[in-house]
């Protein structure tokens, strides 16, 4: 049946077509001699017009006009239609100039019929557009007691640009949507008293107040996914005060994979406040590393790793190697991977990167272009009372990935390390410092080895975020260490990219360094959520200063001084480049520490820790162990 009426439908626009062709010729006639039809000039239409309809539908065919939508009709459709008619009126003229010269003809009448055809042929199809995208929906909506429209929002969309214009074409699109948008509101001032579709930019952002009140809308949306934070703090607090419901779009960072949409829109949170510029991306550096190769991540389930496997499928690899201890987080990460974004070359290996067995199995069956090594065990204050887990996981799992990088000829090594690592004062810094000296210790063979350090993630594992969260919704109060620790922070989304950028760009040994922008004051980030969640800070919820946790430190650093970092070509990637360590070096520390974390030792192991790293500041916290003193001699 239905390709019945798609018959009908071709017979009728070819039908239609015909009809406006033979207009368009007669009509440059009437133009071309003002409306005098002489005898000759029918006997040149008579002869001309069949052979003229005859090419042109030929011409049409051939360029596609007869197998698109009409119903989405586009600028490339129209593009099309200029083609063909130009290609048309070509062959026509040169057909006319080789049978008689043009003896007889006027060549400006067929100039006039290419203008009338390109004329009438597009207009038929954007008047099919508009049937279908308004005059037909409005009719249906008239037959169906327009109950669609009854429950649906008034929406005023705060930002007048491309991401609102795609919001508002997707509602026209589908009625289903349960949206109306009532208007728009920009600070730029060319904007203001302009149309995006028929809605008016009724003023400024600042003429919030005034605007909610003469339109009366039910929800906000804010549609500036570039905002930077400062605006987005501005415009948070206006929609706040509103008294309305209001939400955003993700920025252009999360929308990299899906597109603007009505389904991305959500709830503002921290992230948006947080207001760092999108990333630019050298996306062919990266996918000529990425695409067709076999990529394994570890800790493929844990906030980093997943979003690296999500950015890493944009690049078209080759095959998935997803790689972590915690079932849940693997299925969950396989799921996404099979089910949102379709990709099924995959494997997932559940085990421990610590396991050296089963490390050699799988890069000797799959064999690994590029590895990611994301995961490590990363809670400060956890890490520092069971400090043998940061050395068998963030230490020795590293160093074995690395012997098995370099075994099995990986292309590139990528460790993601931490700004703790910068003069540490715990064990986690510590031990991802380590990780990172025997990094540039095993460079120097076909395997290229580099890491990454970066700050805080937001909506990482442990992040603070979802406990102040928490916490507002018991209704306080809000616990913060210290009024005056701060702490950098980037969105996962960032993070992953950057990473794959200096993954790109690494030669061997490179410590690179995300730039992270301004450390954010922590309590400043709980008065911020306090807000978003409607409440007011200090009389509604209570922020309560606990003091430092163990191991953490008030202030948190990207570089040590005189570490010689120098800029790359990528404006937020700086890279240290070290000079490397002799492996052996490490031989006696890491037998000591191996020794020290079976009998959990944790004074043994920070001292052997500050041993090797000089800069490291051991705190005394008290493990969850005595550690067992009939070992301590060996």
């Amino acid at each position: 049946m239905k390709q019945h009426f798609r018959k009908i439908n071709f017979w009728v626009v070819l039908f239609l077509d015909v009809l406006l062709l033979v207009g368009a010729h007669l009509f440059s006639y009437a133009i071309r001699f003002e409306g005098q039809f002489l005898q000759t000039y029918w006997s040149n239409i008579l002869t001309v017009l069949p052979f003229l309809l005859g090419l042109k539908i030929t011409i049409f065919s051939f360029f596609g006009l007869y197998r698109g939508m009409w119903r989405y009709t586009s600028l490339i459709d129209l593009l099309n239609i200029l083609k063909a008619c130009a290609v048309a009126t070509f062959l026509a003229l040169g057909s006319l100039l080789l049978i008689n010269r043009f003896e007889g003809y006027s060549r400006s009448v067929f100039a006039i019929d290419a203008l009338l055809t390109f004329l009438f042929i597009s207009g038929l199809r954007v008047g099919l557009r508009l049937y279908y995208s308004y005059i037909n929906k409005n009719i249906v909506d008239i037959y169906t007691g327009s109950l669609l429209n009854r429950g649906r929002k008034k929406l005023l969309v705060i930002g007048a640009g491309d991401a609102a214009e795609k919001i508002v074409r997707e509602i026209h699109d589908n009625r289903t949507l349960p949206y109306n948008v009532s208007g728009f509101l920009d600070d730029h001032p060319t904007k203001i008293g302009k149309m995006i579709h028929g809605i008016p930019v009724h003023g400024a952002i600042g003429d919030l107040h005034t605007v909610v009140q003469k339109t009366e809308p039910d929800e906000i949306l804010i549609a500036i996914p570039s905002a930077k934070r400062d605006q987005m703090s501005r415009i948070v607090d206006l929609c706040r005060t509103s008294g309305l419901p209001f939400k955003t779009l993700p920025s252009i960072g999360e929308m990299i994979n899906q597109g603007v949409s009505i389904k991305t829109i959500r709830d503002v949170s921290y992230k948006d406040l947080l207001g760092r510029p999108p990333v630019k991306l050298k996306l062919e550096q990266i996918e000529e590393v990425l695409s067709e190769k076999t990529i394994l991540v570890t800790g493929a389930g844990g906030s980093i790793g997943s979003e690296l496997c999500r950015q890493i499928l944009r690049f078209k690899p080759g095959k998935m190697i997803l790689f972590d201890a915690s079932e849940q987080n693997l299925y969950q990460i396989e799921m996404e991977i099979l089910h949102e974004y379709g990709f099924t070359d995959y494997i997932t290996v559940l085990g421990k990167v610590q396991d050296r067995d089963l490390l050699s199995h799988v890069f000797s069956h799959y064999k690994p272009n590029i590895v990611f090594h994301a995961a490590a065990y990363k809670h400060v204050p956890m890490v520092e009372r069971n400090p043998w887990e940061a050395v068998f996981n963030n230490i020795f799992a590293t160093r074995r990935l690395m012997q098995a990088s370099m075994q099995y000829k990986v292309d590139r090594f990528i460790l993601v390390s931490t700004d703790k690592a910068v003069r540490p004062t715990n064990v986690m810094g510590a031990s991802k410092r380590f990780a990172e000296m025997i990094m540039q210790a095993h460079c120097g063979g076909k395997t290229r080895f580099m890491a990454v350090r970066f700050g805080n993630v937001l909506g990482s594992s442990g992040s603070v975020i979802p406990l102040f969260r928490r916490q507002i919704e018991l209704g306080g109060p809000v616990t913060v260490t210290d009024p005056e620790m701060t702490r950098y922070f980037m969105s996962i989304e960032e993070a992953a990219q950057l990473i794959l950028q200096a993954a790109s760009m690494g030669r061997g040994s490179e410590i690179f360094i995300l730039e992270m922008g301004s450390p954010v004051r922590i309590s400043q980030m709980a008065r911020d959520l306090i807000r978003l969640c409607g409440k007011e800070p200090d009389t509604e919820i209570t922020i309560k200063y606990i003091g430092l946790r163990p191991g953490e430190k008030l202030y948190e650093e990207l570089i040590t001084e005189g570490e010689g970092i120098v800029s790359t070509e990528h404006e937020k990637i700086m890279v240290l480049k070290g000079n490397g360590y002799d492996l052996e070096r490490f031989t006696d520390p890491l037998n000591k520490l191996k020794f020290l974390s079976k009998s959990h030792d944790a004074k043994g192991i920070k001292a052997v820790l500050h041993e090797v790293v000089p800069d490291y500041t051991p705190k005394e916290v008290e493990s969850i162990l005595p550690g067992r003193k009939s070992l301590h001699k060996r």
